[in-house]
């Protein structure tokens, strides 16, 4: 099989077009003739050398794909209700940028209804770590308001859809005017320009003094301290990423004087099953929301993953460069063949 994998550790041109043996789909597994690869963050990380492949996961980038079920263990197809020729898409540990991808068979989920390969791909890795840290960790309840740090990333065009349509108040913020813009045409109630607005102060003022219930962050390091400042009393906090450094100094008798919660989590290496509960999940309570229009894939660029250019060797190469510029609203997605 063709693939895009990583030559060495470094900038988007050491992602190259290779050639793989076909995976085998094992006990629990099946085997995706993979039509779409989604383009994601931490693929980023893994191609400039920051963050490890987890123990017996491919070397291969890719977290989420989507595509039709070629084979696959028929016991644990049986139990996820799953069948040789399904369109489905997946959430994977790796391998994902190539035209096959084994995948657990409690992590995959059809394709909704009226969806296309390349918005199906762009769903599994943002709508589980979505819902497994806003809604099961900083459990968001209806009434509540979110507030989401880079409301126009995959995660946050995700979180800002999902959170309205289960009937929460979302305060987005952006780095510029017209990502702002977006973020309101997403349906944040409110997006604040963080370059020109402090926003801290307009938390507080949205929220006439009372701060928000949940903020979910991408960036750590000096934002804990002001979002920690954000949150109303009995406030949730939750990091999935630390773009901003690992290290933060906040002001703990605020912790104590709010009974605030500060928590966080990695979705790559927790267990199959970990995974697999979160998918039930999202088709129990979220899919039926996609099929109905009320949550949208955000689509902003499209690569064909193998195209060679004049200036960069795949056009995954190119996806990352673009994810880098952080020009981008919504997902990146490679094709493989048609999609």
């Amino acid at each position: 099989m063709k693939v895009v994998e990583i030559q060495k550790p470094g900038a988007p041109e050491v992602l190259v077009p290779g050639v793989r043996q076909d995976p085998v789909a094992g006990i629990g597994e099946v085997l995706i003739r993979v039509a779409a690869s989604g383009v994601n963050r931490p693929d980023v990380l893994q191609r400039t050398g920051s963050y490890p492949v987890p123990p017996g996961a491919s070397d291969i980038p890719g977290l989420e794909v989507a595509g039709v079920i070629e084979a696959g263990d028929p016991a644990a197809m049986d139990s996820a209700g799953l069948a040789i020729g399904d369109r489905v898409c997946a959430l994977v540990a790796g391998g994902g940028y190539a035209e096959r991808c084994v995948a657990p068979a409690g992590q995959c989920l059809p394709v909704p209804h009226g969806l296309s390969d390349v918005e199906a791909a762009s769903l599994p890795e943002t709508f589980f770590t979505v819902w497994s840290n806003v809604f099961d960790r900083a459990r968001l309840q209806a009434g509540e308001v979110l507030l989401v740090q880079g409301g126009t990333s995959g995660i946050g065009v995700t979180a800002i859809q999902m959170a309205k349509a289960l009937g929460a108040m979302v305060i987005a913020t952006a780095g510029s005017d017209d990502k702002c813009a977006a973020c309101l045409a997403l349906g944040a109630d409110h997006a604040i320009n963080y370059k020109t607005q402090d926003f801290v102060a307009e938390v507080k003022r949205l929220t006439d003094g009372a701060g928000v219930n949940v903020v979910l962050d991408m960036v750590a390091g000096g934002y804990v301290a002001r979002e920690i400042e954000c949150l109303a009393e009995d406030g949730r906090l939750v990091l999935i990423a630390v773009q901003g450094g690992v290290k933060s100094e906040f002001n703990a008798g605020l912790v104590l004087r709010k009974r605030l919660t500060v928590t966080g989590s990695t979705l790559r290496p927790r267990p199959v099953e970990f995974k697999a509960a979160i998918a039930k999940a999202l088709k129990a309570k979220v899919w039926s929301l996609i099929e109905s229009g009320h949550i949208k894939p955000v689509i902003h660029s499209v690569f064909d993953a193998l195209a060679v250019g004049d200036d960069l060797p795949s056009g995954a190469a190119r996806a990352h460069a673009l994810m880098e510029s952080n020009q981008h609203i919504g997902k990146i997605v490679l094709t493989w063949g048609d999609a």
